[in-house]
């Protein structure tokens, strides 16, 4: 299984202006090779090289690796929609293969630029340098919010798929982030409580327009999101090793297109489009598949209205957002369980 490590590169500041200024030329070439591929409308990256190769190098001044690695960029962009141009950002990614990218064990990263091979210091956590070994010396460079980083994929072996015994059910929510057909939740309390005060925070900067706010709300932007990446690292763990130590799967709702398929209050409108149950749902997946842990996704629809006791299914069962009572049967449950235990009844195995 391929997965992508984050390691952040440490330039000084003559290292730093010079990746910045490879990045802004790079790009500026996948823009005028992008141009002939649309003009041409060229996809193969064999003719398009016999193309623009030359005049890019001659161009621009890039190197000869450089150069096909652009041009790969470019095609590979280009594969996915050829309707239209394609444009890249001074700030895109650039792509590095081991040609042009070696690594000094795990402290530093031999980079090619354009002012030459630049020795760059790297920082990296415990579990960066524990899969680093890993990876093959390919690699994106890119810049977020001003730092540099490459991101390098692995091949990360799986454990051999566990033959379930049976299904614990998930059902995400914004009051319970996730709740299980065995009645464990995780409140989103904090997650929401935290929303908040950065949402305050926020209106705050923003009325006011400084230079020195603007930079602020980029900061409280970046916390925010590595606060709800850390919840959603630790519900999802805590998921599939419960289904693993139990030799279960794992059962999903499908959750496509849910904000199109939900709707909300007005004052509840901020916590529904700001809800990541896309990304808790990709960490359940892949780490599920690191474990062997199979996953399934079944139909959402009417888990929170069907009584899991008799099967009866009417909107007046949910009572409200935490509880539920069958009109028809009488049984009583916490909504989100019950909706939990629906979903796993709904998933099969094979």
């Amino acid at each position: 299984m391929k997965i992508v490590l984050q390691i952040k590169l440490l330039p000084d500041e003559p290292q730093r202006a010079a990746l910045k200024d490879t990045m802004r030329v790079f790009n500026e070439a996948c823009n005028f090779i992008a141009e002939v591929a649309f003009q041409e409308q060229c996809a193969s990256k064999f003719v398009l090289q016999k193309l623009v190769y030359d005049e890019v190098r001659k161009q621009f001044g890039l190197s000869a690796q450089l150069t096909i690695r652009a041009i790969a960029k470019v095609v590979e962009a280009y594969k996915r929609d050829k309707s239209k141009q394609c444009f890249f950002k001074p700030t895109g990614a650039v792509v590095y293969d081991q040609r042009i990218l070696s690594f000094k064990g795990l402290e530093a990263a031999s980079i090619l630029t354009l002012e030459g091979r630049l020795t760059i210091a790297m920082q990296m956590g415990d579990y960066q340098c524990l899969q680093f070994g890993r990876g093959h010396g390919q690699a994106d460079l890119v810049l977020v919010d001003g730092v540099f980083y490459l991101l390098v994929v692995i091949e990360t072996p799986t454990a051999p798929p566990i033959d379930p015994k049976g299904f614990i059910g998930v059902d995400l929510g914004i009051v319970q982030i996730a709740s299980d057909s065995d009645g464990e939740s995780f409140s989103g309390d904090t997650v929401e409580n935290t929303r908040r005060r950065y949402h305050t925070l926020r209106k705050d900067l923003q009325s006011c327009g400084s230079r020195s706010a603007r930079r602020h709300l980029q900061r409280i932007r970046r916390k925010e999101s590595r606060f709800r990446r850390n919840q959603n690292h630790v519900i999802s763990k805590k998921l599939v090793e419960k289904a693993k130590g139990t030799e279960r799967g794992i059962a999903l709702e499908n959750l496509r297109h849910i904000r199109k398929r939900t709707t909300v209050r007005k004052s509840d409108r901020a916590k529904h489009s700001g809800w990541s149950f896309f990304q808790l749902q990709s960490f359940i997946e892949y780490k599920a598949k690191l474990n062997g842990v199979q996953v399934q996704h079944v139909d959402p629809r009417n888990t929170s209205r069907q009584c899991a006791a008799c099967g009866h299914t009417e909107k007046a069962n949910r009572k409200t957002q935490s509880r539920f009572q069958c009109v028809s049967c009488g049984h009583i449950a916490n909504a989100d369980q019950n909706a939990a235990i629906n979903i796993a009844a709904r998933a099969t195995v094979n």
